[in-house]
């Protein structure tokens, strides 16, 4: 069965999480390609203030690298994913603009703009990871609205489709199916050696390295770091500095429908963005937080996600999830397919020790490799922020002729963005990678995933990730010849 969350899908080859701790409930892809498979294909690069949150807003901490450090990077990415857009957005410095034109925002687009130019606050046209023309060997995209169930035109970039293809080129060897256990750690060297993994006919192998680098995401990541203990690490690789784990961000999630009288063809994609907003993202004090959000405003796509969207909403608000379904389908459909319009607000949460992954040890995969748990609070400033951008995003939609609204100012089903458990840093002691991704324990055992942030930002984080990747690759192929290897 298909769904974002790996606790719903249970699929032999998704492992198990314990969240029963946790206000949000992850959401990931364990397949070749990993999560970007499913993702809706945002491309929000983070925002010059979002490197320096400690030396603006006096909170967390600030990277160890800036903005500007990252453009180059960025713009070789966006070549990478064919991504669609419009340059000038004020909300950014000066862009060098992007590989294929606009894909149109539509009836929805449109009409989530009106009401944001009726009272004055920013918006620009949604950039998105898919050509709006036939460019580099991928499709442009179809409008179909289907982007996180699968594209039919291949139009989403997407590394199973991509990357995969290019890779081969220069060598690549992919082994699917298989689940690392741990790293292997030569004490008497002081380096990793390779990995210990479970191919999918359960038999043990072993694949030396002189390199290895994880990309696991912000919980995979920590599981195989933490179950990788030795005498010098008994508490996990690379973690003298106590940190692998921590600081888990899970970008909090609020939700604000429209529903308009008239059909504004709210089933038409992309589901990525058609338009969005950074009218509340920087700090005011006033406002009883810090930080901001991004909204991306979107379609509700097709009947069943329509459906489903308002069903949620139904029963957040107290009423019983069987009312949408039955005889009230048809009515549900009529009212809301086509007509139902989105603001989906990414809210910055602030890294915390406190929110971590750590070992479950009642709870192993199929495998009988030992699971993660996820213990994840919403902080106050995390609820004021949601709170208060929902009641904007209610007054957008009304601004916009919206007939009614439904808002869930935080959803638990949200967990897209995994951010933070193995974070980057100039000091060992309080962080566990250097600028380039390479852990400050291991000389040659790197992270290059969204387990490297420091912080969080308030913006999907899949572009600034490609961008850092780029950049810490960059530097590798640069000085591999002066990493040292078991």
């Amino acid at each position: 069965k298909w769904n974002p969350a790996p606790n719903v899908r249970d699929n032999e080859r998704d492992y198990p999480i314990n969240t029963s701790d946790s206000d949000v409930e992850p959401y990931m892809q364990s397949a070749v390609g990993g999560s970007a498979t499913i993702w809706a294909g945002h491309w929000v690069p983070f925002l010059p203030s979002d490197f320096k949150v400690k030396s603006l807003d006096g909170v967390a901490v600030d990277w160890p690298f800036d903005y500007y450090d990252l453009l180059p990077h960025l713009e070789a990415v966006e070549q990478l994913v064919s991504s669609s857009g419009t340059k000038g957005n004020p909300g950014y410095p000066p862009q060098a603009g992007y590989p294929t034109p606009q894909i149109p925002i539509g009836k929805t687009g449109m009409k989530l703009a009106e009401g944001m130019d009726k009272l004055g606050w920013h918006w620009w046209p949604g950039l998105n990871a898919m050509p709006s023309i036939p460019w580099q060997g991928q499709n442009p995209c179809a409008r179909r609205g289907t982007c996180m169930f699968g594209c039919p035109e291949a139009a989403k970039w997407s590394p199973d489709l991509v990357l995969f293809k290019e890779a081969k080129k220069y060598g690549h060897r992919l082994i699917s199916g298989a689940r690392v256990r741990e790293i292997i750690y030569d004490d008497a060297k002081g380096r990793v050696t390779g990995a210990i993994y479970i191919d999918q006919n359960g038999r043990e192998r072993r694949q030396l390295a002189k390199t290895v680098i994880i990309c696991a995401n912000a919980i995979g990541t920590p599981r195989i770091l933490l179950n990788s203990k030795s005498k010098t690490f008994p508490n996990g690789l690379a973690n003298s500095s106590g940190l692998v784990g921590t600081n888990l961000m899970m970008h909090p999630f609020g939700l604000v429908m429209g529903h308009f009288e008239e059909n504004i063809e709210s089933s038409i994609g992309p589901s990525g963005q058609l338009i969005n907003t950074l009218q509340f993202y920087e700090t005011d004090e006033k406002r009883g937080f810090v930080r901001g959000a991004k909204w991306g405003g979107m379609s509700a796509g097709g009947p069943l996600s329509s459906k489903g969207y308002v069903g949620a909403t139904v029963f957040k608000e107290g009423g019983k999830i069987e009312d949408s379904w039955g005889e009230n389908w048809h009515k549900m459909i009529e009212d809301r397919f086509g007509k139902t319009a989105l603001w989906a607000i990414v809210g910055e949460d602030l890294p915390e020790e406190s929110n971590r992954v750590e070992i479950d040890s009642d709870l192993v995969d199929s495998d009988g490799i030992p699971a993660p748990k996820v213990i994840y609070k919403t902080s106050e400033n995390s609820q004021r922020m949601l709170a208060f951008h929902a009641e904007r995003a209610k007054e957008s939609m009304e601004a916009s002729g919206a007939k009614s609204t439904s808002v869930m100012p935080q959803m638990r089903e949200s967990g897209w963005h995994l951010l933070g458990t193995a974070r980057l840093g100039t000091d060992p002691k309080h962080s566990v990678l250097d600028e380039f991704g390479r852990t400050h324990d291991v000389p040659n055992l790197y992270v290059w995933d969204l387990s490297a942030f420091p912080t969080g930002a308030g913006a999907n984080p899949t572009a600034t990730l490609m961008a850092v990747a780029h950049r810490q690759a960059t530097q590798f192929i640069n000085t591999k010849r002066n990493v040292e290897a078991a």
